[in-house]
């Protein structure tokens, strides 16, 4: 199969040709493994991790919780 794609964002070409260039792989190969993975269907499927198993495991640190509140502190003088 064959297209011709137009109005690729520069961003998504720069990151393609980077993945081509990393992988040593020519353009035309690191576009289509790109268009795979989007597609969900290149090979195995990736894992992807939404961080459900760490959610709601904060334990309060009454060390941490001043460092954080100090960074929060404005210092008036510097906002002059």
């Amino acid at each position: 199969m064959q297209y011709t794609i137009r109005r690729v964002p520069r961003a998504v070409d720069n990151a393609i040709r980077e993945r081509a260039r990393a992988t040593g792989k020519s353009l035309n190969e690191a576009v289509v493994e790109t268009l795979a993975d989007g597609a969900g269907v290149r090979g195995v499927p990736h894992r992807r991790r939404d961080l459900s198993d760490i959610a709601g495991t904060w334990k309060a640190d009454k060390v941490v919780d001043a460092a954080l509140a100090e960074q929060d502190r404005v210092d008036a003088d510097l906002w002059r």
